[in-house]
């Protein structure tokens, strides 16, 4: 997974505008015949597969291309090369559209876990270095931020609000219960967290333990406080109150 959570953000939008263009009966069809095509296919093909006019299709094509779907180009479909003006040809971009509500992160889960297996020690068990390199991974992203907008000393209440930007970004849903206190309204691992919570559970507290580090935020840290439905990890001042065990019904 990318680091930039900006980034990510960007992607959720243009993926709900890309799902939103696809809604179209007959545009959605076209992007599925030019997909299988494995080819750059013309105005007039596209417009027969799915039997409408090739000034409608011409309509619905220019959709697609603003949407990122498809590219343009002129050219001749095929190999050979024909005399005169080329037509306007169309061909997938590639890009692949993933939509989710609420947030999930699987594929950061998975990323992570691929690090610590590459890089597991002799003297750590698989899940000790899954929680190492999940607390590494957040360590550098608070480092990152903190880089970049250089924020000075952060106290608690500061501090929360220089964490709320990222927590949001990655899926987390953080709602303030009071200016020093964060509760997380969403497990961005969801539901894969239920089903190995000492695991996941275990890399989501180090993750954002790291992070809080990174940022350098005096005075507030994650604990695993878990609640039904909602994130196991609360952020808040160090005498927050958790019982530091995972929940099951995530």
């Amino acid at each position: 997974m990318a680091s930039d959570p900006s980034a990510r953000a960007d992607t959720a939008d243009s993926a709900i505008d890309s799902v939103s263009v696809l809604s179209e009966d007959s545009r959605r069809r076209m992007f599925s015949f030019i997909r299988r095509a494995r080819r750059a296919v013309t105005r007039d093909e596209a417009a027969a597969s799915v039997g409408i006019s090739r000034k409608l299709a011409a309509f619905h094509l220019d959709k697609l291309v603003d949407a990122g779907l498809l590219r343009a180009r002129y050219g001749t479909p095929g190999a050979i090369r024909k005399v005169g003006r080329q037509p306007k040809v169309y061909e997938p971009t590639g890009a692949q559209i993933t939509v989710s509500i609420p947030d999930r992160r699987h594929e950061l889960l998975a990323d992570l876990l691929l690090d610590a297996v590459l890089t597991e020690g002799a003297d750590e068990s698989a899940a000790q270095a899954a929680v190492r390199t999940a607390e590494r991974r957040g360590r550098q992203l608070g480092e990152a931020a903190r880089e970049e907008t250089r924020p000075g000393r952060l106290g608690p209440e500061r501090g929360m609000t220089a964490c709320e930007r990222l927590l949001d970004q990655y899926g987390y849903e953080p709602v303030r219960d009071t200016p020093t206190r964060l509760r997380l309204r969403n497990c961005p691992f969801h539901p894969l967290a239920a089903k190995a919570p000492d695991l996941v559970c275990g890399m989501n507290h180090a993750f954002l333990s790291g992070y809080l580090d990174g940022l350098q935020v005096n005075g507030v840290h994650a604990v695993l406080a878990p609640e039904p439905g909602e994130c196991c990890v609360r952020l808040g001042p160090g005498d927050q109150e958790g019982d530091g065990r995972p929940v099951q019904d995530h």
